[in-house]
């Protein structure tokens, strides 16, 4: 299979009975040579602007997490750099983030720099990553749905210690542990479960520098079995920023995730 070919997410399976899907969009800094192409950074600039922009060793964090858990919970993960399309990104006006040049296609880096020139047809990008990607996680919750009766979406995250240009939120608290809601999706007893997790890491906050958690728009206000919560991690919990080794606080974190797929699971 040709780089061409092979799909850029992959879904790792767990138990038949979880209902958990770990989703980690951000951890991949792979970026085809075709696409690549289409990125105006040179190869040294580009380096720095992954540092910047990928949620480094979080698929790392999942993984542990997912074989310290009582209940194996399934992954779904992202191969590819979100500077190939942000799949948690609104592909159309709805997406705030439009704003600064990074919808689903970005034009800007987290510098507000050109990644792109400000005519890339998005299309392309879009059609070939962005909804099989969408298709793909929509029909892993559908398949849990039809298993469990319910599906659980954990997103997994981490964001920097100081705010980079490109937020629009940044002002706000940064806590070790940001927890992303959303009002529909994220039942009480999921959010007091993720609070209860990680307290030992140096405890949490709510919905800042980062708010919202990922759903499919199939089931987005819609199926309230389908729960869901963001857990956006500061990377000077785990690791050397930007873009650096992971270190001991990894292991640390990724069991407090497990402890979290483990109540999410009951």
């Amino acid at each position: 299979m040709t780089d061409a070919q092979r799909p850029a997410f992959a879904l790792l399976p767990g138990a038949a009975r979880s209902p958990v899907i770990l989703h980690v969009p951000h951890s991949s800094r792979e970026i085809p040579a075709d696409v690549r192409a289409g990125i105006v950074l040179d190869d040294a600039a580009l380096e720095r602007e992954l540092d910047h922009i990928t949620d480094s060793h979080t698929a790392d964090i999942a993984e542990a997490a997912a074989g310290l858990a009582g209940i194996t919970p399934w992954r779904f993960v992202n191969r590819a750099s979100r500077l190939v399309v942000d799949p948690e990104r609104f592909p159309d006006e709805r997406e705030e983030m439009t704003a600064v040049g990074m919808g689903a296609v970005y034009t800007r880096t987290t510098h507000r720099e050109v990644l792109r020139p400000d005519d890339t047809d998005p299309e392309p990008l879009l059609e070939r990553y962005f909804r099989p990607y969408a298709r793909a996680v929509t029909e892993a919750v559908a398949d849990r749905l039809a298993a469990t009766g319910r599906a659980v979406i954990i997103d997994v995250h981490s964001y920097p210690t100081d705010p980079l240009p490109y937020e629009l939120h940044g002002a706000g608290p940064r806590p070790p542990v940001c927890l992303g809601t959303d009002g529909f999706h994220t039942p009480p007893a999921l959010l007091a479960a993720a609070r209860k997790a990680f307290a030992s890491r140096g405890g949490t906050g709510l919905d800042s520098p980062f708010s919202g958690t990922y759903v499919p728009l199939e089931f987005y206000g819609r199926r309230a079995e389908v729960g869901a919560l963001m857990v956006e991690i500061r990377r000077d919990t785990y690791m050397t920023e930007p873009g650096g080794p992971a270190g001991p606080g990894l292991s640390r974190l990724a069991e407090s995730l497990a402890a979290l797929v483990d109540a999410a699971s009951a």
